[in-house]
């Protein structure tokens, strides 16, 4: 694998395609902005319903194309079966070590996929682990500055949302990248998202975190530290 250079932003998965839904509007913010972003998958896709490990990757790659992220890559943590040990620790923590970024999106800590809910904890854990300076992996020591959760699909209050809605329609088509998702099929119809409301109720969501803070569509985003504001004149969204 090539060495990539240092990103700014990195989002953290477990499943191919988690990114796309939960914070690609977010990734085509930051890379507006100038911002060189990322996407780590830690599974390949083996275990899904639908689709092979080998289909996910080719859509990876298209969506990664859509995003315009700088770099993706994806380890080979078991599908379906995801567990916080301290090889899977290392493994991200390497990747972390070599890309080096300054914030980390990871998914939110509860949630009905038991994937979904490991990455976040196994997610921090390598952050930390990442910046212990005894710690025998390659690279120097670096823990990134910021963790993130996205939390579109948990039922809590964000911490703040990012307002996504110059790209929300370039966020649906990397989501349908996946064409062995989220296309019209027979297996597993009734886990997924028909085709024809795919549109509707992504949009859906983005528009209520949008309402929540007076644009028209976003991405919500939950902090486990409390923010530190500098001048209250300059506090964003109004009150009433």
């Amino acid at each position: 694998m090539a060495e990539a250079p240092q990103m700014d932003v990195l989002a953290i998965a477990a499943h191919r395609d988690d990114v796309e839904q939960t914070c690609g509007g977010s990734l085509l913010v930051q890379q507006a902005l100038g911002w060189r972003t990322a996407i780590l998958d830690l599974t390949q896709g083996e275990s899904g319903t639908r689709g092979s490990a080998a289909e996910r990757a080719a859509e990876a790659t298209e969506a990664a194309s859509i995003l315009r992220v700088s770099h993706r890559e994806a380890l080979d943590l078991p599908d379906g079966s995801l567990q916080n040990t301290i090889e899977n620790r290392l493994k991200i923590a390497g990747v972390l070590r070599r890309l080096r970024p300054r914030v980390v999106i990871l998914p939110y800590w509860q949630g009905r996929h038991p994937d979904h809910y490991t990455t976040a904890t196994l997610g921090y854990e390598a952050c930390f682990a990442a910046g212990l300076s005894k710690l025998d992996l390659p690279g120097a020591p670096h823990r990134p500055y910021k963790i993130l959760y996205a939390s579109l699909y948990a039922d809590v209050r964000p911490s703040f949302v990012v307002d996504i809605t110059p790209h929300v329609e370039t966020r649906l088509q990397a989501l349908l990248a996946y064409r062995s998702q989220y296309g019209n099929q027979t297996e597993g119809s009734g886990l997924f998202v028909p085709e024809e409301e795919i549109r509707e109720r992504t949009f859906a969501s983005a528009r209520h975190y949008g309402l929540l803070a007076g644009v028209r569509y976003a991405e919500p985003f939950v902090l486990k530290e409390v923010a530190l504001v500098d001048d209250l004149m300059h506090l964003p969204v109004a009150s009433i």
